[in-house]
């Protein structure tokens, strides 16, 4: 998989110090390629652009991802724990005897019966290991399930179908592990799924999927797609598909991507876009990795190959850039110091 990263983050502002995370997700380890991924949806009211995606779930590439859930604080003091846990070679079910005995979220008054988990990770060998709590406070319905490299946890569903069809979803979905993790997502893409939503006819009010090559650092990750918060009737993993879809045909323009350089790279003051005489550029966008636009610019001369961007106004640090082209678009990264 070429490395792409991509963000949507919509309205409001985070607010508040903890926050009933009742939530769908699934995490997710693909033995054949080293893959780590995580998936989610809630029906959430408060996490604005922020949405779940560095709530919930966290991924030590390479290693195991947790996602973690229901009455969580904000920061996830128990995700963090884990993750030492993970980092300093704990396996699955040793980090939830853990967190069992070592719940360090004052949300429900430091009791781990509040909470829900789903653990994955690779031992010594590569073969990939699974875990999953669900505590007995918890709201319902709720159940977490685990396959050979795989967990699924939700509360306050609707009911037991939002499991099944999330764990069907993945199992019948050949392809990459973004592919699964996002079916999975689909597989609960319907009114009330998130019993709250259902008045709004959707299933959440916010989604995000994200996906670790071993080689990744924790800090930037192949895909990571956040849909922040939606208003009433707003579908937020249909936006998500879209995101994805989008992605997609990046990545299959490797082709094209080939043929487009951007130099110097990093840059300081100014960044220049070159490409062969047979594409014509339509526009560009650039985006921080907080998903923000940061500039948009239409090509008055698209028949041009060479097209200078002034970046000496740009916070240090890497961006994204869409260019769209008459051949398709095709995301790129650079490097602003």
């Amino acid at each position: 998989m070429i490395k792409k990263l991509s963000i949507l983050l919509f309205t409001f502002a985070l607010g508040g110090l903890s926050l009933a995370q009742d939530t769908f997700s699934i995490i997710a380890a693909d033995p054949s390629t080293g893959e780590i991924g995580s998936a989610g949806a809630s029906c959430v009211v408060g996490v604005g652009n922020q949405g779940l995606i560095d709530i919930i779930a966290k991924i030590i590439p390479g290693r195991g991802g947790i996602n973690s859930q229901a009455y969580v604080c904000i920061p996830n003091v128990n995700l963090n724990n884990a993750s030492i846990q993970m980092a300093n070679g704990a396996s699955p079910s040793e980090i939830i005897d853990y967190l069992m005995d070592n719940d360090a979220c004052g949300s429900r008054n430091f009791d781990p019966r509040y909470r829900q988990y789903g653990i994955v990770d690779f031992d010594g060998a590569g073969n990939v290991r699974t875990a999953g709590f669900t505590g007995s406070l918890a709201d319902g319905y709720k159940e977490d399930r685990q396959g050979i490299n795989y967990s699924i946890q939700g509360n306050i569903l609707i009911n037991k179908s939002v499991i099944d069809s999330m764990e069907a979803k993945f199992l019948r979905t050949n392809g990459t592990l973004a592919d699964k993790l996002m079916a999975a997502l689909q597989g609960a893409n319907f009114a009330g799924a998130d019993v709250r939503c259902l008045g709004n006819g959707t299933s959440s009010t916010t989604a995000y999927l994200v996906v670790y090559q071993p080689d990744d650092p924790e800090d930037n990750p192949s895909i990571r797609l956040n849909v922040g918060e939606q208003p009433s009737r707003v579908e937020p993993i249909d936006l998500l598909q879209d995101l994805y879809n989008d992605l997609t045909v990046s990545v299959n323009n490797s082709e094209l991507q080939e043929q487009i350089k951007l130099f110097p790279n990093p840059a300081h003051s100014f960044l220049t876009l070159t490409h062969s005489d047979a594409i014509r550029v339509a526009s560009i966008k650039v985006f921080d990795l907080k998903g923000a636009l940061v500039h948009s610019q239409d090509i008055a001369q698209p028949e041009a190959t060479h097209h200078k961007l002034e970046v000496s106004t740009f916070v240090d640090g890497l961006y994204l850039m869409d260019i769209l082209t008459d051949r398709g678009a095709v995301r790129m990264k650079f490097v602003k110091e």
